[in-house]
């Protein structure tokens, strides 16, 4: 067996491996930002939601000392 061959084709594996961890990484990163975004987007739409349906409700607050 070639050493310097099996050497260079195991270092090319790594290489390849943590390129691939590399771009896994990423995808979770966007993922995550992705999943903040539309929790956000639903809760400000719930709001909404709930204004348009209620719009009486919250809007005058009664104050007796």
């Amino acid at each position: 067996m070639d050493i310097a061959a099996l050497s260079m084709g195991l270092s090319q594996m790594n290489l390849y491996q943590q390129a691939s961890i590399s771009v896994i990484k990423m995808a979770m990163d966007t993922t995550k930002v992705q999943a903040v975004d539309l929790t956000q987007m639903l809760e400000i739409n719930t709001k909404i939601m709930e204004q348009s349906i209620n719009p009486h409700i919250g809007g005058n607050i009664d104050i007796r000392l």
